[in-house]
């Protein structure tokens, strides 16, 4: 096959766009079309060789397979291993056993099946995923197991016809991919169905080059380039991918493969040394980026603008170094025969695979970290009391019920999950006593309208009153719950977690406090002390990624949120709450905000200890610190 500097070129102008998307660089909001060029470029670098061995009688599929583990597994591998310890040493575990399941993909050449399952490209939890990026290696080696065989096996019915059979073949996975994108967007994008007509596209420019050659036409190669440029910039997330408006970068490299002739401007400009090169090291450069980011994203808090941009500079010589020492040393035939090949790529493939399987299983290696790490972050609530279950089977489907040992119950937890997270520290605190825990994930006795018919409330509450006049001598109600979001009923997703619509309209305050007004009023229990818990600040970080958990981890922020990202929404739940304990004078209101937050802002640490298990939710650390203040109250 002839070398084409130009291609060399071509690479560089995928490479560079997709590091600068994921950089965080708006302006190349289409950069991960940088990706479809590659799929193009291999599609028709990988037929042009089969074409040709097909009609010299040379084809052979050992072979074939031999030189693509040349050219893909040592980078890869390199890159995996190295992957390694930093990975044992900053992930949480958690992250761990995501990137453990990671290696097992990539070791079986289906890390774009786990990823489909796992996330979408675009998702923010995807940032710190090192080998998200094998995604597209994992179609193209799906494309080199396939492909060959179809090819052989079609030859005999004549060039002209498998010729046919590829546009056809093509045609049908672009339109699979229009429906992909509208009814299975994730799988649409991850998976090789529908970007097999990428691939394709280069293999019919494939077979057009080895029978016309390569035409010289300035025009229809600027157009080529100036589809690729136009599509990197104009291109963005909500862009439906794969689709017809990937056909725009797609027919842009066929046409630069077809009419960039070395004669021509553009095969000029992509053959000049700088385009070059960077292609040359193309290769190493995808492997390495990810990793490189995802890392930062794992150690570092929150953005980190020159960061990027410091692990933008680094990637490059790190790629050339991969390429010298790696890339270029294992296509030596001299130095690694076809033997030592396949048995180093089984044996690394076989390690990678062990590791994987072995971090899945444990977890995440979670011993790595410290006996109080693993506490605060792997917390779980108490089993059930059976006993508790069986004396009122209908909390078994209403809630959990639970007791620290099982008596009449005298004191009730009631809420949704903000109020499980209290239970345990409650309990414990009145282990005298039974603490029976009655509260209803994603529901609660007062929420608005909406939420009512939503989750069914209504027909909870009507339980829970039932509940509550058979058991007269529960003597104190203890409500706590995500108070913004039940009198809201709204969240905004923001890259971490789940936050609050910011504003609280003014019917869904209303009906808020009818209901409560409602529940308060049907208690019909003078004797009951009621006791409602101010909610927890809802964070904008990652709280969990916060304090000493026993790792070599860096932070950027001390895990504190401006008083300025929580006030607003915080103020319009003090003044629905404040309606409400007015009108009801005898419920008594405590306040938690001190404990997490000050002039500063809120934290999520105390004496490095996390507060919270996640953006909303409090760690037994945390629980106990506002059961304190709830005690105090219940004891004056």
């Amino acid at each position: 096959m002839k070398y084409r500097a130009e291609i060399d070129g071509l690479r560089a102008l995928a490479v560079v766009p997709v590091i600068l998307f994921h950089a965080g660089f708006e302006l190349f909001s289409g950069g991960f079309v940088g990706v479809d060029v590659f799929f193009v470029i291999s599609g028709y670098l990988i037929t042009t060789i089969l074409i040709e061995d097909l009609e010299n009688q040379r084809f052979s599929l050992v072979s074939f397979y031999e030189r693509r583990a040349r050219r893909i597994l040592p980078a890869l591998f390199f890159v995996m291993f190295v992957c390694i310890p930093f990975a044992w040493m900053w992930m949480l575990p958690s992250q761990m056993k995501d990137f453990s399941q990671s290696l097992v993909a990539v070791s079986l050449f289906a890390s774009n099946v786990l990823f489909w399952k796992e996330s979408g490209y675009f998702d923010a939890a995807a940032e710190e995923k090192p080998l998200l990026h094998t995604w597209s290696l994992a179609v193209e080696e799906q494309y080199y197991v396939l492909f060959p065989i179809f090819l052989f096996l079609a030859w005999r019915y004549g060039k002209n016809r498998v010729f046919w059979m590829i546009v056809v073949m093509a045609a049908f996975s672009l339109l699979l991919s229009e429906w992909g994108w509208r009814n299975k967007a994730t799988a649409n994008f991850y998976l090789a169905p529908t970007r097999a007509w990428e691939l394709f596209a280069g293999s019919i420019a494939a077979f057009i080059v080895q029978k016309n050659g390569v035409r010289k036409n300035n025009f229809l190669a600027l157009l080529g380039l100036a589809a690729i440029i136009f599509s990197i910039f104009a291109y963005d997330e909500s862009t439906p991918f794969p689709s017809v408006y990937a056909l725009v970068p797609v027919l842009g490299v066929v046409l630069l493969v077809l009419y960039a002739d070395k004669e021509t401007l553009v095969a000029k400009l992509l053959s000049t040394k700088m385009f070059v090169g960077i292609g040359l090291i193309s290769y190493s450069a995808y492997l390495w980026h990810q990793p490189l980011f995802a890392y930062s994203s794992v150690i570092w808090i929150g953005e980190v603008q020159w960061v990027r941009i410091v692990l933008i500079l680094l990637t490059l010589p790190i790629a050339y170094l991969s390429w010298r020492y790696v890339e270029r040393p294992f296509r030596d035939r001299a130095r690694f025969t076809r033997n030592k090949i396949f048995v180093l790529s089984f044996i690394s493939l076989s390690m990678f695979f062990v590791v994987g399987i072995s971090g899945h299983l444990s977890n995440g290696f979670q011993d790595r970290i410290t006996p109080t790490a693993h506490y605060q972050l792997t917390q779980t609530p108490e089993l059930f009391n059976i006993e508790c279950l069986e004396r009122y089977p209908i909390f078994a489907n209403l809630s959990t019920c639970r007791a620290s040992s099982f008596n009449e119950p005298e004191i009730a937890l009631i809420g949704d999950s903000h109020s499980h997270a209290l239970y345990e520290s409650l309990a414990a605190r009145y282990s005298e006593h039974t603490v029976i825990n009655l509260g209803v994930w994603s529901c609660f006795p007062f929420v608005n309208n909406e939420h009512f018919e939503k989750n069914d409330c209504r027909k909870k509450q009507i339980q829970l009153f039932n509940f509550l006049e058979t058991n007269t001598q529960i003597h104190t109600i203890i409500l706590s719950g995500y108070w913004g979001y039940l009198a809201s009923g709204g969240f905004d997703t923001r890259g971490v977690g789940w936050r609050l619509h910011s504003n609280i309209s003014d019917t869904d305050a209303e009906s808020f406090i009818e209901n409560a007004s409602d529940f308060f009023t049907n208690l019909d229990n003078e004797s009951i002390r009621l006791v409602i818990v101010e909610d927890v600040p809802d964070l904008d970080f990652d709280p969990v990624e916060c304090g000493d958990v026993g790792l070599f981890r860096f932070v950027k922020s001390n895990c504190t949120m401006s008083n300025e990202s929580f006030i607003e929404r915080k103020s319009q739940v003090d003044s629905v709450m404040s309606r409400l304990t007015n009108i009801f004078s005898e419920v008594n209101y405590v306040r938690t905000e001190h404990i997490f937050c000050s002039e500063e802002g809120c934290s999520s640490l105390i004496n490095n200890e996390t507060l919270y298990r996640d953006g909303d939710h409090l760690s037994r650390i945390g629980a106990n610190l506002v059961v304190n203040e709830l005690v105090k109250t219940l004891n004056e």
